[in-house]
């Protein structure tokens, strides 16, 4: 991203609004569009709670349901969340800080069938969210206006910190969207 003069552009200009179209993947746009207005930040911030609320109120038994036979439980969706919350995060970190080796893709199919997720309590999964968007918000809440618009690339795409905060919060929400619709919570 470049601005005029070379100079580097005020943290509320950088947080006021969502990344543009040369800033992440088109398919990551699914994601990003689903981000409410306001600090990316504090959207991040109130999402832990929201989800912690939303998530807490599954049973242990609950947990384990599939809408069909060949599709994740709610506890693959959620172990899925936090893999990919540690995926973007840590493509944020590597950007942000400067380094500017390309990264890997993410095949979250072969991820998925590596996780144990049906074995572990479900109290662990949520604690694992909670700790791992802790995290994320240590990772965002310090970062300078430079850092935020700054680029690398990602497999065969060019991808902002700034857009990668917004594929997190955005990428909750879409699985959110899927668990209302598909296993019925919060659907109320």
């Amino acid at each position: 991203m470049a601005y005029e003069n070379g100079t580097s552009p005020e943290l509320s200009t950088v947080l006021s609004g969502p990344p543009g179209r040369d800033e992440a993947a088109d398919y990551h746009f699914r994601y990003i569009e689903r981000v409410p207005d306001g600090d990316i930040r504090e959207v991040l911030a109130a999402q832990l709670d929201d989800t912690l609320t939303l998530l807490g109120r599954i049973s242990e038994e609950a947990s384990r349901a599939r809408y069909a036979p060949d599709k994740w439980s709610i506890r693959q969706v959620l172990a899925h969340i936090n893999d990919c919350e540690r995926l973007f995060t840590f493509r944020a970190f590597w950007f942000a800080r400067g380094l500017d080796a390309p990264l890997p893709g993410f095949d979250q199919d072969v991820a998925a069938a590596h996780v144990p997720a049906d074995t572990r309590p479900w109290g662990d999964l949520l604690n694992e969210f909670r700790e791992i968007r802790s995290a994320t918000l240590s990772l965002f809440r310090p970062l300078l206006a430079e850092h935020w618009v700054r680029s690398g690339r990602v497999d065969d795409y060019q991808v902002s910190v700034r857009a990668l905060a917004y594929i997190t919060a955005g990428h909750v929400l879409h699985h959110r969207a899927v668990l209302a619709e598909h296993y019925g919570v919060g659907a109320d």
